[in-house]
């Protein structure tokens, strides 16, 4: 089996179909529409996957999987290389539909775009696994890993391509079938990736499957697929590892978080409050490893709590060239974020800057970045993961070790 070639099309931004057995396939009269976040207005129409097509897809990949496993590295590689160029040559019409579906500013977009070419790049500057562990007269051990099969890469919609493209690489490098699962508040750009790996890959390597809530468990139940890969929340990660125990399949889990970020007493407070105030609303907090919680010494707590407020107070809200913060993603996670700023004034915590309620003029689902000021212990901002704009900030009291005097 040899990597497919790349026909001189262009990408056509305006349809979007599922990606199966290396033909795009419509599902008729069985359709969705996702939300555009900032607009509130639908996005176009994409398939509604059914059994069938979960069906179709898996068999394609497991006639396609040990074929491409027996593609040299060397054309592997080259082919996945390619892929990356052709992602890179269609950024711009990637990151505006990664704008239209998920509320991303443009540079946080082309940001994304960004990022994934270089991971996908990267990857391919990895050596194949393996070590010799033992070469004598008598005998030569070796350690070889062999590719599993078939690979379900189940993405979340906070960054729907990067996240992605650290799935695709490795398991298409390797010489597993890929298929693509997204997030149903994220399928177009998703859709379109897969569109143009078809112009890369063997037919069955690299599919996706636009679909909502029943599609997950169809792939992670289906005995033709060999290992599961899930990025997302811990209550759905746990519904997927139990489902991948039914028949053993390997499954790896990246999972929600609620990170804290610790201040000691000999920083400068404007530039540490700029590092925190980064990851802290990027991509409007919307980051599994965003900082959640700022715990600071207490000889610089109000120092750094004033430039994290000078910083949140300076970030340009809306999708200009020069806006930070987008809106919130989807409605499901707008509505959430609402809930914990009403649980903020209901319990009278303080609030540093922004405000406890929606964003006005705005049609989306745009917030303002808020920054608590000592909330106790128990606060639903400070014990659940907020997954949005607010962070909390504690004085160190709380934590005796860091809080001490010197």
């Amino acid at each position: 089996m040899s990597a497919a070639t790349e026909p001189a099309a262009p990408l056509d931004f305006t349809t979007f179909l599922n990606v199966i057995d290396g033909k795009t396939s419509d599902t008729p009269e069985k359709t969705r529409q996702a939300t555009n976040p900032s607009t509130l207005e639908a996005n176009p129409e994409v398939p509604l996957s059914t059994v069938d097509d979960v069906n179709r897809a898996v068999d394609s990949a497991q006639k396609a999987a040990p074929l491409w496993a027996a593609v040299p590295w060397n054309e592997r590689v080259e082919a996945v290389r390619r892929f990356a160029d052709a992602m890179e040559a269609n950024a711009e019409g990637l990151a505006n539909l990664i704008i239209m579906q998920q509320g991303k500013p443009p540079m946080w977009a082309h940001h994304e775009i960004s990022i994934s070419v270089r991971w996908v790049r990267e990857f391919c500057d990895m050596a194949p696994p393996g070590a010799v562990i033992e070469d004598t007269k008598e005998c030569k051990v070796t350690t070889r890993y062999t590719p599993l099969g078939v690979v379900v890469g189940i993405v979340p919609w906070n960054f729907s391509i990067q996240l992605a493209c650290a799935k695709i690489a490795p398991a298409l490098l390797t010489g597993n079938a890929f298929i693509w699962k997204p997030s149903p508040y994220t399928p177009y750009c998703t859709l379109k990736i897969a569109e143009l790996g078809a112009r890369f890959f063997p037919a069955g390597v690299l599919q996706a499957l636009s679909g909502d809530d029943r599609l997950g468990p169809w792939l992670t139940q289906h005995p033709g697929v060999n290992m599961v890969s899930f990025t997302g929340s811990v209550p759905v990660g746990k519904k997927i590892m139990q489902s991948c125990s039914q028949t053993l399949k390997r499954v790896t889990l990246e999972l929600g978080g609620n990170d804290a970020a610790i201040v000691c007493a000999d920083v400068d407070p404007a530039t540490v409050a700029s590092k925190i105030g980064l990851i802290a609303f990027a991509n409007c907090g919307q980051i599994c490893i965003a900082a959640k919680r700022v715990y600071a010494h207490e000889s610089v707590y109000d120092e750094v709590l004033a430039a994290l407020v000078t910083y949140a107070q300076a970030l340009k809200i809306g999708l200009d060239a020069d806006s930070f913060l987008g809106p919130l993603a989807n409605q499901p996670q707008y509505e959430r974020v609402k809930e914990l700023l009403a649980d903020i004034k209901q319990t009278g915590l303080v609030v540093a800057t922004g405000n406890t309620e929606p964003l006005p003029g705005k049609t989306g689902y745009f917030l303002t970045p808020t920054i608590i000021d000592n909330p106790p212990d128990d606060a639903r901002i400070v014990v659940e993961e907020q997954f949005g704009k607010s962070t909390a900030q504690r004085p160190p009291p709380l934590i005796p070790r860091y809080g001490q005097s010197n």
